[in-house]
């Protein structure tokens, strides 16, 4: 009982964290005492379902026992919580502590979230900080884990988070879902949080398997949301587009044993081709606005409209990429630029590129860069210098399946 409980408690986690915390958040108006609250239900649930079995509703179970505890501790710190600044609410909050189990399934709908990641995307806040708050409070996602997505020590990460929850509290910023009006201002910070969630899971930072299922598939839970709110919006739709795409090979990435397949040995029979025909569709809506998603999306087309490795076309991904390079240049999309040109055919042009970014602050711990590297050093018989790379790939990765992946790499040219 307590292997099932744990397992159902760590299944909770990953599906209803948001709908808990986002309807915690509207009674206490704090974030750090919802989180708490969210947090002790968890561990509370780890013990009582262990005795008395999981409940048939656990997203419900758990926002009774978060929003119970919050009410205690409200009524118990009264006097000091009205000194302190909270969240503003348009709507009053009833009592809940004693709602019925089902009607709390009314508070786990997608406005809750969605005044929830609106909140943690206010234009108030620094760009960063809307997304890092995003991931951490919407998407449960650890502070670690965002940092790592940032490319940022853990420290400067926390630091970050809390700065911004005290921003929220202080500036009264209002727990709400914005007006129409409000919307686009906040756009492109919301896309940004979809899509580092959706690169987070596609490709988990660390851990024993490759996807976060969970957090792909809320990234593309919210990205359908927002193309409903905001259907002729090119950047959400290019958005949507991207993770349709990219995600469509899911089922491909690895093989049976768990290894992973890289796109050249990917099986592309089981890729999703109506996901693939969605996501095609919708480039094609987006298009010609060349925000970075629309474009990235692009290339993705490329890649599954293909039906082979070898019959990749090269030079539109490596046209696409100089597009991209001209409209939202960053490091990342410089090294998988460089990588195209080495996979077009010029391994030696590849590595003249990717050396040029051996001084970039931000790939400083991208293990990414060095596997690219030792990949064309060994193409190239550089074997000394392809071992060494992936020495450095290996200390830089701490997803088990890419680890698994690099060694064998490895492996197969060490003597």
């Amino acid at each position: 009982m307590t292997t099932t409980a744990a397992a159902a408690v760590e299944q909770a986690h990953r599906r209803e964290w948001a709908f808990v915390l986002a309807a915690t958040v509207r009674l206490v108006r704090d974030f750090d005492l919802a989180e708490e609250c969210v947090q002790d239900a968890y561990a509370t649930a780890l013990t009582t379902w262990a005795n008395d079995g999981v409940p048939a509703k656990p997203g419900a179970w758990l926002t009774t026992v978060a929003r119970r505890r919050g009410l205690d501790l409200l009524r118990r710190d009264s006097t000091l919580r009205r000194t302190l600044p909270r969240l503003v609410v348009d709507e009053p909050v009833a009592d809940t502590a004693d709602l019925a189990l089902a009607d709390l399934d009314d508070l786990a709908i997608p406005d809750d979230r969605l005044r929830l990641i609106s909140t943690c995307c206010h234009p108030a806040l620094a760009p960063h900080a809307r997304v890092a708050l995003t991931l951490r409070l919407v998407c449960g996602v650890t502070t670690a884990e965002v940092a790592r997505a940032f490319l940022v020590s853990e420290p400067t990460m926390a630091a970050r988070i809390t700065r911004a929850k005290k921003k929220i509290a202080v500036a009264a910023i209002p727990y709400r879902v914005p007006s129409v009006r409000e919307l686009p201002q906040r756009l492109d910070s919301i896309c940004a949080v979809i899509h580092l969630l959706f690169t987070t899971g596609h490709t988990a930072p660390a851990g024993d398997v490759l996807v976060r299922a969970d957090l792909v598939d809320r990234s593309l839970q919210l990205a359908r949301m927002m193309h409903t709110l905001v259907p002729d919006d090119p950047t959400v739709t290019g958005l949507l587009a991207l993770i349709l795409l990219t995600d469509a090979r899911r089922a491909a990435r690895v093989d049976d044993n768990g290894d992973l397949c890289t796109l050249e040995h990917q099986d592309r029979d089981r890729w999703d081709r109506a996901a693939i025909a969605e996501g095609i569709a919708l480039v094609k809506q987006a298009l010609p606005q060349t925000d970075r998603y629309t474009l990235q999306a692009a290339i993705a087309a490329v890649h599954d409209e293909a039906p082979t490795w070898a019959d990749t076309d090269w030079r539109e991904i490596i046209g696409l990429y100089r597009l991209l390079l001209r409209d939202s240049p960053s490091p990342v999309a410089r090294l998988n630029h460089a990588v195209a040109v080495g996979l077009a055919g010029d391994r030696a042009q590849a590595l003249v590129l990717l050396d040029r970014l051996g001084a970039e602050p931000a790939l400083a711990t991208y293990g990414y860069l060095d596997a690219a590297r030792a990949a064309f050093l060994a193409d190239l018989g550089r074997t000394d210098e392809a071992i060494t790379a992936y020495e450095s790939a290996l200390l830089l990765t701490d997803n088990a399946v890419e680890r698994a992946h690099l060694r064998r790499k490895l492996d197969a040219l060490t003597p």
